[in-house]
């Protein structure tokens, strides 16, 4: 089927078309439907993570066999070390494990990168095609998920989750820059910008835009955690046990 197909040609992808709009707009209104709807969620907690859980095992898992069946999966590109990637791996923890660690990692890091990747997708792929449909869904839910511990199950990100976060951010990219060398790949764009426009065209040439980038991740988590500065109680030193 052509919706399935390896070759873009039939359903190209352009950014902030009328498609790509549609999708982010998608998302806005998700995550304002999330806050006004938080106390009823809240009651629902166990369904919740089941159905956010097994949306991002289904994305992801039919990304995988998708690239498998069409002779296009390469550990050059598919291995779980993309920013995104590596937030769904997060999201998913966080969901199963229900750890406080886990809920900071996936507020800062999931929802800078997943946003930014929604906003400057790099996409080859249009409506209505699978992977169109896939990309946006599997970042838009990376996000919701952090809003959703937010809003219904009470979570704060803190300042030292912003350290954290950081820290593990640059691991992360230490481990994706190793698999680069070794595969050839481009894992967390530490080789060469994407194909696509993004904001790293902005940030100067290699491999000037991976300071820059980093730069921008911590400015980022700071902003992240400011509107819960002023916060005097953080509801995750309170919560010894999960429901």
């Amino acid at each position: 089927m052509q919706l399935f197909e390896q070759n873009n040609s039939s359903y190209s992808f352009e950014i902030f078309s009328t498609s790509h709009l549609v999708m982010v707009a998608l998302f806005l209104f998700g995550c304002f439907f999330l806050y006004f709807v938080r106390h009823r969620l809240a009651g629902h907690k166990t369904i919740m993570r089941v159905i956010f859980l097994l949306l991002l095992l289904f994305l992801e898992g039919s990304y995988h066999y998708w690239l498998w069946i069409g002779g296009e999966w390469d550990v050059s590109f598919a291995l779980p070390l993309h920013l995104c990637s590596i937030s769904v791996l997060l999201c998913m923890l966080l969901l199963i494990l229900q750890k406080r660690l886990l809920f900071q990692l996936t507020y800062y890091i999931g929802i800078a990168g997943a946003t930014m990747a929604i906003l400057t997708p790099e996409l080859f792929f249009g409506y209505p095609h699978f992977r169109y449909f896939q990309f946006f869904l599997i970042h838009i839910i990376i996000v919701w998920t952090a809003l959703l511990y937010i809003f219904s199950f009470k979570f704060s990100p803190t300042s030292k989750g912003v350290v954290t976060a950081f820290i593990s951010l640059n691991i992360f990219a230490s481990v994706a820059a190793v698999i680069n060398y070794v595969t050839g790949g481009n894992y967390m764009f530490l080789s060469n910008k994407p194909a696509t426009g993004s904001v790293l065209d902005f940030f100067g040439p290699y491999p000037y835009y991976i300071l820059v980038l980093e730069c921008v991740a911590l400015l980022l988590f700071v902003l992240m955690y400011l509107p819960f500065k002023s916060r005097r109680k953080d509801p995750l030193k309170k919560r010894k046990t999960i429901s």
